[in-house]
This record gives structure tokens, sequence and C-alpha cells, in this order.
């Protein structure tokens, strides 16, 4: 195992369910950002390899979902998630990065979210190591990712 895969080995071993679902976003997010480069730089298969693994961490964030605990927020999660994954799924190969703005800006207001939450928890129970003040290890390598890194950068600000 390469240090790499190994990294994100111990990061998914080590979340709890809250950095689980944190790191779910990590991998929308980048996913997404990588695939809005794709679109601009016409590159269909590299579009569709990064709509896949957010569409992916969509379908993740939907299964993970507790209908019976969560109530109507879970309800409100499922709706939304479905509605995301529907607009990456008309967008697809049409040219255009709308559909991909759209999905990341939503993706990004509930990763703040989820982030607030994650800060209240550790607020409560004192200072942990958690997914959400980790580094995130660098992407694999790609042509977009510099790019996507600048992005994502932007839109964390």
């Amino acid at each position: 195992m390469v240090g790499y895969q190994r990294y994100q080995k111990n990061q998914v071993e080590g979340a709890g369910p809250l950095g689980l679902v944190l790191l779910s976003y990590e991998v929308m997010y980048k996913s997404l950002a990588q695939a809005r480069l794709a679109i601009q730089a016409k590159d269909i298969s590299a579009e569709a390899h990064h709509v896949s693994r957010a569409l992916e961490s969509i379908i993740e964030l939907s299964m993970s979902l507790d209908m019976e605990q969560g109530a109507d927020v879970a309800v409100n999660l499922a709706h939304l998630y479905a509605y995301m994954a529907k607009r990456l799924g008309e967008g697809l190969c049409s040219g255009s990065t709308d559909s991909v703005d759209e999905v990341l800006g939503l993706a990004t207001s509930l990763r703040e979210g989820w982030l607030k939450l994650d800060e209240q928890q550790r607020g409560a129970t004192g200072p942990t190591t958690s997914v959400a003040s980790a580094k995130l290890a660098p992407p694999k390598s790609s042509p977009y990712v510099d790019q996507a890194t600048s992005l994502l950068i932007a839109y964390a600000g």
C-alpha cells in the first residue's frame, strides 16, 4: 500500500460518523471542481469520471441518512441529494458548467453546515483530531489537480 492510500485508509478508519460525512463532502467537492475544469477543457472523458465520483459521494451521503432519527432534516437532505444527482445527470456532457456550479454551490453550503456542527460537537467534548481540522492529502495526479486546488481554495474562502 502506497503512502497516499495508507493515509486515506487511516482517515476513513479513524473518522466517526460525522467525520465520514465530511470526508464524503471533500470527495464530492474535489470531484466537482475537477469536473468543472474538465468541462472548460472540453475533456468529456475526464468530466464523466469526475461527475461519476461526485455522484458516488452523493449516493454515499444519501445512504447514510437516518430517516428515523433525522426526521424532517433527513427527508429534506434526501430530496436535496436527489436534486443534486439529477442536476449532474442533466448537465453531463452538455459543455456547460451550469449544473456543476449549482451543485458545487449547494455542496459548499451543506459542507459549511456540517463543519459548524463538527465545531460545536468538538467544543462540547473538548479538542479532538477531526477530519474538518485535518489537512487533506493532495489528490491523485491529473492534468487538473493544480487548477482544481486553486478552485477549491477560492470556493472555501
